[in-house]
């Protein structure tokens, strides 16, 4: 492979780590970030050794971040991004001045009394820098969690953006304020006051130019691309114009990610909106996990080795810090309690921008180029386990908290005696109790989500608050002397319980429950319950049977169909369920009931006269 060009022997390292950790990770319940860290780690200087020119991938990957922020901005069209203004510039600069106070008055403290943190940090100046530095949060990481968890558009999730988005802006005047904590007179050679006005201007003039650019050019240039009817030249111009702009926030000394931004608001309301976010996302997707890639390649082992005690007490104080000074601002935010410890968690984290901070920092000579290893390995090292102390979170600490600050109504305690108990009423059991409710049945209802038991009471609804897995509150509900007791929960785990339940303290109970699938189903049989409804099963075949209509079958032919069907269905449920577990067993089962299926539907429209 000597005689192989460098790109495809980087392409197949990048692409090959990523197919192989990514999937795993997720396998394991880790998320996507971790998988892309691990991968970097891996192939980085200190595993494998594949990869050397780590910080010239991660400038590279760095356009992940600028790509993402333009579809951000996208998404927000400029009176909705001006009604904003206020937390950007309000609880953005809470958090990040904020946070650098405390990160500096505990750096320097620290170094005041602890011998180690004083020979590695040294002076105030370290302190200053390292505090900024830390104070700035990962985008990448935390755009791309909340996107997943669906997050953006909630109140959490707009509190973060806006602090994220004025960590950009805040980045500027932190490289500014570097040349002039160093050493280097070269460095620290003041500026005259024309240089310094004219790079003022230069800055409002290109930002002046992208607003009035995007407002007046942008739309005609698309629609004139557009016109060509050459969607490869529509994702081109696309990337240019991302490209063009980065470059020029790059020439006057500012964000790439922010000037990304600004030109995505601008094109927020544009009709093209959608297909330049078909265009891009592939793009965003690849570039940011070689970006994580990056991050996890840039992780310096050596200083762990040397330094890990210290490594270690930065890392958890420089975290815990974070995580109770945004919490705090989380609290004056009135973000929901149930979101507080994911955002803050997230904006805990260090940054991407942290790196650049730290490296401008050791060129000045403000520290020594041993610290800023410190730093950017700490900094990384809180990308690389923030997502896993996310999943402690979401195991340990949401559960628990679920219905924290939400009022909960009283658990049922009045014997009830109606014939019918219905456990669960969300979408499903709320069909089943309105019609029996229009039969005028008494039926005693069981839930446990206290915000829908409000609602469905302010319609009349005879609903009770209390989990249908505790015994005492199946008794209470008049399990002893019901008829029939329905199961309408959608967990599967919970609805098994309850069946247990039942069968085995009210062995006279008649059960009708709610499947959410086949393996549900077969779970269900093996407990011999046989009133089985899958969830989903039959508003299928009523889509099936419009469907075959609109082809141009009579409304009987359709029903006919759809009825074989069923019948054929529920005949191969009962033929596998002996086998369920025996996988070859079950492909085999199915294979032959399709096949007859085929031969008999094949023999309806036969003597039906049709052919499809």
């Amino acid at each position: 492979m000597e005689h192989a060009p460098s790109w495809l022997i980087n392409s197949l390292i990048y692409l090959g780590a990523a197919v192989i950790a990514v999937p795993v990770s997720k396998a394991l319940g880790l998320g996507s970030i971790i998988g892309y860290l691990a991968a970097g780690m891996a192939i980085g200087p200190w595993g494998l050794g594949l990869v050397t020119n780590v910080q010239d991938i991660l400038h590279f990957a760095e356009f992940g971040v600028v790509l993402m922020l333009f579809l951000v901005g996208l998404e927000l069209e400029p009176k909705r991004l001006w009604s904003l203004r206020r937390p950007i510039f309000g609880w953005g600069s809470a958090q990040v001045m904020g946070c650098a106070a405390v990160l500096f008055i505990a750096l320097w403290g620290a170094s005041l009394f602890i011998p180690a943190i004083s020979t590695a940090l040294g002076g105030w100046k370290t302190a200053v820098v390292a505090a900024l530095g830390l104070a700035l949060s990962s985008t990448a990481i935390a755009l791309q969690v909340m996107g997943e968890r669906n997050l953006l558009p909630t109140s959490s999730g707009q509190a973060g953006f806006s602090i994220l988005l004025f960590q950009d802006v805040a980045a500027i005047p932190i490289l500014a304020l570097i040349p002039l904590l160093g050493v280097s007179s070269e460095v620290n050679e003041a500026s005259s006051g024309v240089d310094t006005a004219y790079a003022a201007i230069k800055i409002i003039a290109i930002i002046a130019g992208i607003v009035i650019g995007g407002r007046l050019l942008l739309r005609p240039l698309f629609r004139w691309i557009a016109r060509s009817k050459t969607p490869e030249i529509f994702t081109a111009a696309s990337l240019l114009l991302v490209v063009g702009i980065a470059a020029l926030m790059l020439f006057v000394g500012l964000s790439m990610a922010l000037g990304a931004f600004l030109a995505g608001v601008l094109l927020a309301e544009s009709e093209y909106r959608r297909e330049l976010e078909t265009d891009i996302e592939p793009f965003k997707g690849l570039l940011l996990g070689l970006f994580f890639i990056a991050v996890g390649m840039s992780i310096d082992f050596s200083v762990l080795i040397n330094s890990p005690l210290l490594i270690a007490v930065v890392l958890t104080a420089f975290i815990a810090i974070k995580f109770a000074v945004i919490y705090g601002i989380t609290r004056l935010m009135h973000v929901p309690f149930q979101e507080r410890p994911v955002l803050s968690l997230l904006l805990a984290q260090g940054g991407e921008f942290a790196f650049v901070v730290f490296q401008a920092a050791a060129g000045a000579k403000v520290f020594a180029p041993e610290t800023a290893s410190l730093l950017i390995g700490v900094v990384a090292l809180s990308m690389l386990i923030s997502p896993l102390i996310l999943i402690a979170i979401d195991k340990l600490w949401l559960p628990r908290y679920a219905n924290c600050g939400v009022e909960l109504p009283d658990e049922i305690s009045e014997q009830q005696a109606a014939p019918i108990i219905i456990a669960g009423f969300g979408r499903y059991g709320q069909i089943v109790g309105r019609l029996l409710l229009a039969q005028d049945i008494p039926t005693t209802v069981l839930d446990h989500d206290a915000e829908m038991i409000e609602t469905a009471r302010s319609f009349g609804y005879r609903v009770f608050y209390g989990n249908a897995t505790r015994l005492d509150l199946l008794r209470t509900a008049g399990a002893a002397t019901a008829q029939i007791l329905v199961v309408a929960v959608d967990d599967v785990e919970q609805s098994l319980a309850i069946v247990d339940l039942a069968k085995e303290h009210f062995p006279l109970l008649q059960l009708v429950v709610r499947a959410r699938d086949a393996t549900h189903w077969n779970k269900l049989r093996d407990r011999d319950v046989t009133l089985i409804q899958r969830e989903v099963f039959e508003s299928s075949l009523q889509s099936a049977s419009s469907v075959l209509e609109l082809l141009g079958y009579a409304a009987p032919d359709a029903s006919r169909i759809v009825q074989l069907f069923r019948t054929h269905n529920y005949e191969l449920l009962e033929q596998m369920h002996p086998h369920y577990q025996d996988r070859a067993k079950v492909i085999s089962t199915v294979k032959q009931g399709r096949a007859q299926l085929a031969d008999q539907m094949a023999k309806e429209r036969e003597m039906a006269g049709k052919s499809i």
